[in-house]
């Protein structure tokens, strides 16, 4: 498990190494669904506190890889062969995006379809939506069944 000192230790030494610290600067916020994020308009890589100290240190920094990799290939580069190639530069080994773990006990809504695969949500579910893992399309078969968790 990753400690938030030392993830922004980390952060403000790949800013300070490959990127101008007087622009660019790192924070933490509050994702529970995604790792890390290149925010290009403040110039700032931010880093999910609820998923830091979730994952270890190798996890971590490839998330600050990552993230620093698309600040260095730009808004346009998304995660194509610019962004590839600055990434693999850096020393990122990860795919696109992480598949790592999503802080799940955070989220008010539980999901479970027919078969008793489990789906979260952080917002009121508004519309029917059926289980993606059952289907490759939308099945009223696989419909999704929400309840609150206790608070």
């Amino acid at each position: 498990m990753a400690e938030l000192d030392r993830v922004r230790q980390w952060a403000d030494a790949l800013i300070s190494l490959h990127l101008d610290p007087a622009v660019w600067n790192f924070a933490f916020d509050n994702a529970k669904t995604r790792a890390g994020l290149c925010d290009y308009t403040k110039h700032r890589i931010t880093v999910s506190r609820h998923l830091a100290g979730r994952y270890d240190d190798d996890e971590i920094h490839q998330v600050l890889l990552h993230e620093v990799a698309h600040a260095i290939a730009g808004s346009k580069a998304g995660h194509g062969p610019r962004w590839r190639t600055v990434a693999r530069e850096l020393g990122y080994v990860g795919g696109r995006l992480h598949d790592g773990a999503i802080a799940s006990e955070l989220a008010p809504w539980i999901g479970r379809c027919p078969a008793g695969h489990e789906h979260y949500r952080y917002r009121t579910p508004l519309r029917p939506l059926a289980c993606g893992r059952c289907a490759k399309r939308y099945d009223a078969a696989n419909l999704i069944s929400w309840s609150r968790r206790p608070a």
